[in-house]
């Protein structure tokens, strides 16, 4: 580890474990002093628009460390509106944006904090590369393997907030993060938040997926080849998804903050104790929550973060599940916005990419569809109060 990520290990949190009025006890990962760590502005990521300038975004970044130094994999756009929409499945307005297609653009930090465009490499998903997705790339997770690592996001064949059954797990692949390889997408399913183990169990590779509005875990039958030629396993995908209700993970409403849905965020990591995931949640929000962040009330509709651990030997087997969020958005950057950060979509904190520098366990995190983020923990801390409280 250089002695600039070493410094940054040393200035994060632990994490904490705080009681709340209620007498439950809740797990807090810490925030960064210095969020947001990278703003549209940092990168230029703006325009002129009635002779103002505003702010695009960049945001939701996948997370590794790639020869000593930090690789983030953020989706950026600008040029866009700010528009609502009436949801009928929620039965309420939701703010959206207009004419947008979001690209992701690779950053490189020595200290995990400041970053810059690594060598101007632009993956886009505009019809430029392959004609699979038209409307953008987003959420580029990032998977280390021995040879290589996986590039899995979500690929729009339809705008964004303009109808369902508009995602795509899209894959790629690179050695250097300056030459990335398309593999292709899975066209059999609705689908995003995919996210493959780094190693193969017992001979088994296992993913999982977000069927709205659940975590499902599944088995990938031709394991690496079915995620480095797509096309060629469409039986395999298709499977998956037919047999997804028996493959069902985590499920989502029995909390409140999770009554929306919930999802795969970061990549999945290996502990002592288990296999670690990191997902995010939608849904209410509570005051009681929400007083322990400072806040005098309750969120109506937040995202939020929160854990699991899985058998080492059986993925499927759920060792430990948390009942309250690890994480809410807080910060203005997080919430609603102010003058010195607005933000595009509110009450949005999302998990995309996790290191480890030795253990503390670091989380960039995209934030109010904006900005980037980290929060942190030592992963002991963690591992413990999963044991201690969130038992299966």
């Amino acid at each position: 580890m250089n002695h600039l990520l070493l410094r940054l290990s040393n200035d994060l949190g632990d994490g904490e474990v705080v009681q709340t009025e209620s007498g439950e006890r809740i797990f807090k990962l810490n925030s960064f002093e210095k969020n947001p760590i990278v703003k549209p502005e940092d990168l230029g990521l703006c325009w002129i628009e009635d002779g103002k300038e505003k702010p695009g975004a960049v945001f939701n970044a996948g997370a590794e460390i790639f020869q000593d130094k930090v690789i983030l994999t953020p989706r950026c756009h600008k040029n866009y509106q700010e528009s609502t929409f009436f949801d009928k499945d929620l039965g309420r307005q939701r703010r959206c944006l207009e004419n947008y297609i979001s690209e992701v653009w690779p950053l490189i930090g020595e200290d995990g904090i400041h970053f810059k465009r690594l060598s101007q490499v632009v993956i886009k998903g505009d019809g430029t590369d392959h004609k699979d997705f038209l409307y953008g790339i987003e959420d580029l997770r990032i998977i280390q393997y021995p040879q290589r690592y996986l590039l899995v996001g979500c690929g729009k064949i339809k705008p964004p907030f303009k109808g369902k059954d508009a995602d795509r797990i899209a894959i790629y692949s690179t050695k250097d993060f300056k030459n990335i390889a398309y593999h292709g997408m899975v066209g059999e399913f609705d689908g995003r938040n995919a996210i493959p183990f780094p190693e193969e169990i017992n001979g088994k590779l296992y993913m999982l997926f977000r069927f709205h509005p659940h975590i499902h875990l599944d088995l990938l039958p031709a394991k690496m080849d079915q995620l480095l030629y797509p096309a060629k396993h469409k039986d395999d995908w298709l499977g998956i998804y037919q047999r997804r209700e028996k493959n069902l993970l985590l499920e989502a409403g029995d909390y409140p903050h999770e009554r929306e849905k919930i999802g795969p965020s970061t990549q999945i990591i290996k502990t002592d104790k288990g296999w670690l995931v990191i997902y995010h949640a939608v849904g209410e929000i509570n005051l009681q929550i929400c007083k322990e962040y400072g806040l005098s009330q309750k969120i109506e509709r937040g995202y939020s973060i929160c854990a699991a651990l899985l058998d080492l030997e059986d993925p499927r087997k759920v060792l430990c599940r948390t009942r309250h969020p690890i994480y809410i958005p807080s910060a203005p950057f997080e919430l609603y916005g102010d003058r010195r950060y607005p933000v595009d979509v509110p009450a949005v904190i999302f998990p995309t990419g996790a290191i480890l520098l030795d253990k503390k366990l670091l989380i960039y995190c995209g934030a109010g569809d904006k900005y980037i983020t980290i929060l942190s923990c030592h992963l002991d801390h963690l591992i413990d109060y999963l044991w201690r409280y969130c038992s299966a």
